[in-house]
């Protein structure tokens, strides 16, 4: 059956982020993820994982100023100090929050960049992270995000995303699929995580259009959840809800929430 993780970044937003990790223990969840740690001291994130029993399964990388629209550093050349202090501050997270991955956005395109001093950046930035977080068993994840919310970011497909996981050559690199932006972008969802099963690290969903609760729009994730796909891995639920958090989480029930960690 699948698993399902709270993303703390868009469910439960009625309360404060620390609130949170109640709510998600106390609705099922037994795993966690967001966006950004990095506003709150890891030593109160990892009491409120301990507290209320929730693993945490992913994170993003630091990605620039998220406010101002930046959406990642890891392709910019002109920023390979600052992702690469950002790799540390996330490692020190990581360690202690024992969250065993993270995630990689490469980011928007600087204007009048040329494509291929960023995508050489991007993998350089990739082979050295994925090789620093081997040695602390952290999985690295880059993920494709559609273009349509974030124009010019710099990966929006998935062939693009495993021909850089390909060029990059290192077992610790991985794709996270996320289906909103994969649906939004090019469709053919369920072959894509069949086809490149080994190779997919992390799965986020929402539906389309809206980025609303599964089952509000026009992904048929009854299919899309079966075993048969082959896909065991935690989903993480990074979606708006439509109304309240609890309201939209009925959707969930007919998968048999699980609650206990894997």
């Amino acid at each position: 059956m699948p698993r399902f993780a709270a993303n703390l970044s868009s469910l439960f937003t009625e309360l404060t982020f620390p609130e949170r990790f109640a709510a998600a223990a106390k609705h099922g969840f037994s795993a966690v993820e967001f966006l950004f740690p990095y506003d709150y001291p890891k030593e109160e994130l990892a009491e409120l994982l301990k507290r209320h029993e929730l693993q945490p399964v992913m994170f993003n990388l630091p990605s620039g100023r998220w406010e101002a629209g930046e959406r990642g550093l890891a392709c910019d050349p002109r920023r390979i100090p600052e992702f690469r202090e950002g790799l540390e501050k996330a490692i020190d997270y990581a360690g202690a929050l024992d969250c065993k991955k993270l995630n990689c956005l490469p980011g928007i395109m600087p204007s009048e960049s040329c494509p291929l001093t960023l995508h050489e950046t991007l993998v350089a930035n990739l082979r050295h992270a994925a090789s620093r977080l081997a040695q602390l068993n952290i999985k690295l994840l880059i993920e494709p995000i559609n273009v349509y919310d974030n124009p010019n970011f710099f990966l929006h497909r998935s062939s693009h995303a495993l021909a850089i996981i390909d060029e990059v050559d290192h077992p610790n690199l991985g794709l996270l699929y996320d289906v909103y932006h994969m649906q939004i972008t090019e469709g053919n969802l369920a072959s894509t995580i069949a086809e490149n099963i080994a190779r997919i690290g992390h799965v986020q969903v929402a539906d389309v259009p809206g980025r609303n609760e599964p089952g509000t729009g026009e992904i048929n994730f009854n299919y899309l959840f079966l075993d048969a796909i082959g896909y065991d891995g935690w989903i993480g639920c990074q979606y708006n809800p439509l109304l309240s958090t609890e309201e939209g989480l009925e959707w969930i029930a007919p998968y048999q929430l699980q609650s206990s960690a894997a």
